[in-house]
């Protein structure tokens, strides 16, 4: 498939379920912890800097952004969660509009889980895996901030990121640094076969 990154368009940002596109174009869906650098990673991927805006306080993302690739796929950004400083009433929100979101499920072609290579996974990204689980969609994950490893933990970093969110060897765990481009070449070539697959 051959995209024209720079083709990129924010198209909405919903907060509702019938705010959705259903017009059965591809969707990729990154989902991570508000710290996570999900804007920066899906910055990365387009070669783009500012094009995802980059919060600087973590959990800005409190609808469901859309962006076209190209008129041939949508990168979708779902909200980032685990952030403490949001009300009661605002995560129960979130939490109904994933629900609507993963309830329909011929919306998610692929889903990418950007989880902090540094870092054992939380209980939050134990239940945003759930959430993947649970589609019956095909799903990645891209452990973020590698460039913030010594070489020496990556592969064991990378092995209890799939331990502690009990991935099966089906599911790709790629690792990634937004800051240095690193796997930027494998995620995007996954995120091409699929949305192609799709169309």
């Amino acid at each position: 498939m051959n995209v024209n990154l720079q083709k990129a368009e924010f198209v909405r940002s919903a907060a509702k379920a019938r705010d959705f596109p259903r017009d059965r174009l591809p969707q990729v869906a990154f989902a991570g912890r508000s710290n996570v650098g999900k804007s920066s990673v899906i910055n990365r991927l387009l070669n783009r800097k500012n094009f995802a805006r980059v919060g600087a306080a973590p959990g800005k993302t409190t609808h469901i952004n859309y962006f076209l690739i190209d008129s041939r796929f949508y990168l979708v950004d779902l909200p980032g969660y685990g952030y403490a400083k949001v009300s009661k009433a605002e995560k129960e929100r979130w939490g109904r509009l994933m629900e609507e979101w993963f309830a329909d499920n011929t919306l998610m072609t692929l889903g990418i889980m950007i989880v902090d290579a540094r870092h054992k996974p939380t209980a939050d990204d134990c239940t945003m895996v759930q959430w993947f689980k649970s589609s019956g969609r095909p799903f990645s994950v891209a452990a973020n901030k590698l460039d913030k490893l010594k070489k020496s933990e990556i592969a064991s970093n990378l092995e209890r990121i799939r331990e502690v969110l009990e991935l099966d060897s089906t599911v790709k765990v790629i690792p990634f640094s937004a800051e240095k481009g690193e796997g930027r070449q494998e995620l995007l070539e996954l995120i091409l076969e699929h949305a192609e697959a799709r169309t």
